[in-house]
């Protein structure tokens, strides 16, 4: 499977708007990954959606990262994702967390876990991009 690595900078969202990320998951896919931050270091949420990556099967793993450092792993049940198909998250910035709307299923939230005044940094992996929409 290749990585299907993708990156923007310097893109700006801002407390009270959201960008919804929308691709391809291939039929091969063992996880994809969503990183909003200030960069690949610095990221305010790392989504990790394993479909059966490190012996974990079905669960999404939500973390933040300081100056390369991961803090606490928290963990969400909720898996829409089906391997071979499109699908499309939605990130809510709030000053104080992030809200994560899947396809299917009610919305749940990450603590922001340092000051951040705008994500300018997206990167997505193993998922093929079809749009990147801000609102």
């Amino acid at each position: 499977m290749a990585d299907n690595i993708f990156s923007l900078y310097n893109f700006s969202l801002k407390p009270g708007h959201c960008v919804e990320v929308g691709g391809f998951i291939p039929e091969d896919a063992i996880r994809i990954i969503i990183n909003l931050g200030t960069d690949k270091t610095n990221l305010v949420i790392h989504f990790d959606a394993r479909f059966d990556y490190k012996q974990e099967k079905r669960i999404i793993i939500l973390n933040s990262m300081v100056d390369g450092v991961y803090g606490e792993e928290l963990r969400e049940t909720a898996f829409p994702f089906q391997e071979g198909s499109d699908t499309m998250v939605c990130f809510q910035f709030e000053q104080d967390k992030i809200i994560v709307q899947l396809a299917a299923g009610k919305p749940f939230s990450f603590p922001v876990r340092f000051p951040i005044e705008e994500i300018t940094f997206l990167n997505m992996e193993y998922l093929q991009p079809r749009s990147i929409t801000l609102k």
